[in-house]
């Protein structure tokens, strides 16, 4: 997220933290895809993080690309943080650890959101080429230690940083050294709402296994296929993971408040400047908590836009639904995710093939699914089968949804050609992680350093 929100409209019931999430509903023919990756930028010349100061710092880059893209900065303290595409049609911001992310324009296509990637891809080179400076795709950071990771001065994350190792034991590996590729999607109704969140929470810890890209850590193998995904198993239990509630047949966007309202706050934000609120629930700021601590302590929209961005479940509800389960990776991956659940969920034939395949699977599977995906991804043992052979059978049918959504490009070709790659997974039964760690064993004689090399073509440089 690029920049927190700022609503002064006053909250004086839990309806109308509920109003704002139905808000989101809308006809199918305005369902977009959002898009949003991150990446690390690191110095070609050895390897190295890059730090947010300094002429060949991150805020060179971002003050530079601000100039070539002409769009609005974000300040916080006096330090560019982010951009804003001035209609709000996209933005870029600063993961904690100077992770870079897009987060996409609402578009139609899966042909516009790869666009949309080359596009920012091709921009950033022409900027951090001269810096030096280039991208790596992939799902955690593979060499460098906590300590060497810069840290981006960004009021939100000192508030965060403070607080995570009160609540987890991989808190601030989460926010320095890991990496994602997110799907935002649409919903037309609560029924619909629920449909996509119930079928994309029990397919999460699938999405996790094809996407899994994440086996360094510090230079060697961390004994995982994706460790981003173990270390958000260890991060704030109470805002993370599978929701249990989700499943129940009459889910809907007040279970979701509920659930919200209990979770500590990380801060409030009033006059530009952050105030730590780690010690008080939303719905204790709701019933005065902070009343006599903050230069205005009544709960506003704009504080609960901000709440609902510190969440983390495998799947969040915003006025959309966010896919959160992926490895970040290589460009074509970018592509390949919104492809992924475009072709499952909105599609209403596809919508219920794959519903009625996961119908009777149980929390308790999917939990377990969720707990070993990070060691064995597609092997995970699932029945009397894998999560390979229930991968394969996902495949099948958003490529058939992809089909009937029969969006060409200029070529031609409709969007299952961003399954493709997948598919190759599928087929080979070997995630990008394992081919990794093969070529580690193999033709990296032992060495991590060569992931840089390997995945400068990763971020779209020709």
């Amino acid at each position: 997220m690029a920049h927190d929100t700022i609503d002064d409209t006053r909250i004086y019931s839990k309806e109308v933290l509920i109003d704002y999430l139905a808000a989101g509903c809308k006809p199918a023919d305005q369902w977009r895809i959002g898009t949003e990756h991150e990446k690390f930028p690191f110095y070609t010349d050895g390897n190295r993080p890059v730090p947010y100061a300094g002429d060949k710092g991150i805020r060179a880059l971002l003050e530079n690309m601000q100039i070539l893209l002409g769009w609005e900065a974000v300040i916080d303290e006096g330090n560019t943080i982010g951009l804003v595409e001035p209609t709000e049609q996209g933005a870029i911001s600063l993961e904690p650890g100077g992770q870079f992310e897009l987060s996409g324009a609402p578009l139609s296509t899966i042909h516009q959101t790869c666009r949309e990637v080359h596009v920012h891809f091709s921009q950033l080179h022409q900027i951090a080429k001269p810096l030096g400076i280039n991208f790596l795709g992939i799902g955690a950071s593979p060499i460098w230690t906590l300590a060497e990771t810069p840290i981006m001065p960004k009021s939100r994350y000192r508030i965060m940083a403070n607080y995570m190792p009160k609540v987890g034991s991989h808190g601030l590996d989460m926010m320095y050294r890991t990496s994602t590729i997110q799907v935002n999607l649409d919903f037309s109704s609560e029924t619909d709402m629920r449909r996509k969140m119930q079928v994309a929470m029990k397919l999460q810890p699938l999405a996790t296994a094809l996407f899994a890209s994440s086996p360094f850590t510090e230079g060697k193998p961390n004994g995982f296929l994706s460790w981003r995904s173990e270390i958000w198993r260890n991060t704030d239990n109470n805002r993370t993971g599978i929701l249990p509630f989700v499943f129940s047949p009459q889910f809907g966007f007040d279970d979701y408040v509920e659930w919200a309202f209990d979770i500590p706050m990380y801060f409030v934000l009033r006059e530009g400047q952050y105030y730590d609120t780690t010690d008080v629930t939303f719905r204790q700021f709701m019933n005065g908590a902070l009343k006599n601590k903050l230069p205005d302590g009544e709960a506003t929209i704009g504080d609960w836009i901000n709440h609902l961005s510190t969440l983390f479940p495998e799947v969040r509800l915003k006025r959309f639904l966010e896919m959160r389960g992926s490895d970040g990776g290589p460009w074509w991956r970018i592509c390949a995710l919104p492809a992924y659940w475009v072709g499952l969920l909105y599609n209403e034939d596809s919508l219920a093939e794959v519903e009625a395949m996961v119908q009777d699977w149980t929390l308790e599977e999917i939990q377990e699914m969720r707990d070993h995906v990070a060691v064995l991804a597609l092997k995970v043992p699932f029945r009397s089968a894998t999560l390979l052979e229930f991968a394969r059978e996902t495949l099948k049918i958003s490529r058939k949804g992809l089909e009937k959504r029969n969006q060409l490009n200029n070529a031609g070709n409709d969007e299952t050609i961003f399954l493709d790659l997948l598919e190759e997974i599928v087929i080979k039964g070997e995630t990008e992680a394992e081919k990794m760690l093969s070529q580690y064993r193999d033709t990296w004689s032992g060495s991590v350093e060569p992931v840089f090399r390997e995945c400068l073509n990763c971020s779209g440089e020709k």
